[in-house]
């Protein structure tokens, strides 16, 4: 099934007009994580809420796995994934490289996907036409970079400290290879690989909703997004995303040192 560019543009405007006004507001924080941090805010769960509600109303046979409210009917063949903000602490903390991520899977594949970042005005996302971009600078039809040495390219991870043990020394020596290294921006990381800016994004334990929605637009932009294992990302785990098959090769050895 095709999911239309008007229906991810209303999901966008409605979860934008429970975001914007809470951004840069001081607004309440809760944490979700006893002895650790995990916030969530009210505009997570007022965006969350309305992008279930727009979804239940256009697909009501379809399930919905929300970061925030949870699942339900997940049977079926359908389901939406949802994070209406991924990046909440670059949100609480003023910085807009948060989004908010809508995908489609059917039958386990994701095949549709969406990112907003309403601040910058910008949205990303893929159906079946492609992956598209609109925004400042005029639409345009996302394509990634054409890279395929380490050497060259620009990797980005939310930190290395989420790389443990063995697991962190790969990580460093897999940086040192590369030509950039950047931390930070949690979506808007996966989706400036499809935009041709970012050529490797690394990120360790992510949940399936952190992902599904940027799968199609990487893979239909022409990059690669798989675990660091190679298996399929829709379930989260440790996921690796890559301008090129080359490129995302190499760096999946770099990963497994």
């Amino acid at each position: 099934m095709d999911i239309s560019i008007d229906f991810m543009r209303r999901i966008a405007h409605a979860a934008a007009a429970e975001t914007l006004p809470r951004f840069r507001s001081q607004g309440a924080v809760a944490n979700k994580e006893q002895g650790s941090f995990d916030p969530v805010t009210e505009a997570d769960r007022e965006a969350e809420r309305v992008i279930r509600a727009l979804i239940s109303a256009e697909y009501p046979d379809h399930g919905i796995l929300g970061e925030e409210h949870g699942s339900e009917n997940i049977s079926s063949r359908h389901v939406w994934v949802i994070d209406p903000i991924d990046g909440t602490r670059a949100f609480i903390s003023g910085l807009p490289v948060w989004g908010t991520l809508v995908g489609l899977t059917v039958d386990g594949d994701a095949v549709a996907g969406m990112m907003s970042q309403p601040f910058t005005g910008e949205l990303f996302y893929a159906n079946a036409s492609g992956a598209h971009y609109e925004g400042p600078g005029g639409p345009r039809r996302l394509t990634t970079r054409k890279t395929t040495s380490l050497a060259e390219a620009t990797l980005f991870t939310t930190t290395p400290a989420l790389f443990k043990g063995d697991a962190r020394l790969r990580y460093d020596l897999f940086e040192q290879q590369v030509q950039l290294a950047r931390y930070g921006t949690d979506c808007y990381a996966f989706a400036m690989v499809a935009a041709g800016s970012v050529d490797i994004v690394a990120d360790p334990g992510l949940k399936p909703y952190d992902i599904v929605a940027l799968i199609p637009i990487i893979e239909k932009a022409g990059g690669v997004v798989t675990t660091f294992e190679g298996g399929p990302a829709e379930r989260g785990g440790d996921i690796l995303a890559a301008a090129t098959p080359e490129l995302h090769a190499a760096a999946m050895a770099a990963l497994r040192g």
